[in-house]
């Protein structure tokens, strides 16, 4: 069966997830790596723009904000993140081939996911953290990279499903309101 003229083939949310995804993963696992190699002594700031934004290795035994559950939080993260993938895959699979926000969306989430669970197996420290922003004391937990694909991607999504939401209940009141002054 041959493709309609002017079409690729594929669905045009497949090249959007899939390099959203693997953007987010290799810039995660590389600069992890560097932060993990070039950046030794723990804890030791070095500035970038001044004390705005600086360069800071740390190891997250945990999740986000530092949420720690104890010697088996490794594994026991590793597990919850592998679910959400789960849930994540089939969010993508029920996603309109055209949906290209979406798909964007959940290959940052996606991206960002996989990137931390690839730290967590490979580093029994936590996962490398090195993005340091604040103002003198006053600092936003440090991050890496895929941090932000996961925030930036669940900001997108969020954003997604409240216009859908939006549409459809402006929609249904499009409907009733035909319906009203059509049935007296």
């Amino acid at each position: 069966m041959r493709a309609a003229a002017g079409s690729t083939g594929t669905a045009p949310k497949v090249p959007v997830f899939w390099g959203a995804l693997l953007l987010i993963v290799v810039a995660d696992v590389l600069t992890k790596y560097l932060a993990h190699t070039r950046l030794q002594p723990r804890h030791v700031p070095r500035e970038v723009f001044g004390d705005l934004v600086r360069l800071t290795l740390g190891y997250n035994p945990g999740a986000a904000f530092g949420m720690y559950l104890g010697e088996h939080s490794r594994w026991i993260f590793l597990g919850l993140a592998l679910l959400i993938l789960v849930f994540l895959g089939i969010m993508y699979r029920e996603a309109r081939p055209t949906d290209r926000i979406r798909a964007l969306a959940l290959g940052l989430v996606s991206g960002g996911v996989i990137g931390n669970v690839i730290n967590r197996i490979w580093s029994a420290g936590g996962v490398v953290d090195f993005l340091d922003l604040g103002i003198g004391a006053a600092r936003w937990p440090t991050f890496n990279v895929a941090d932000i694909g996961v925030t930036v991607g669940a900001f997108l999504l969020a954003w997604v499903l409240w216009s859908e939401q939006g549409g459809a209940s402006s929609e249904a009141s499009g409907t009733n309101a035909r319906q009203a002054q059509t049935n007296p």
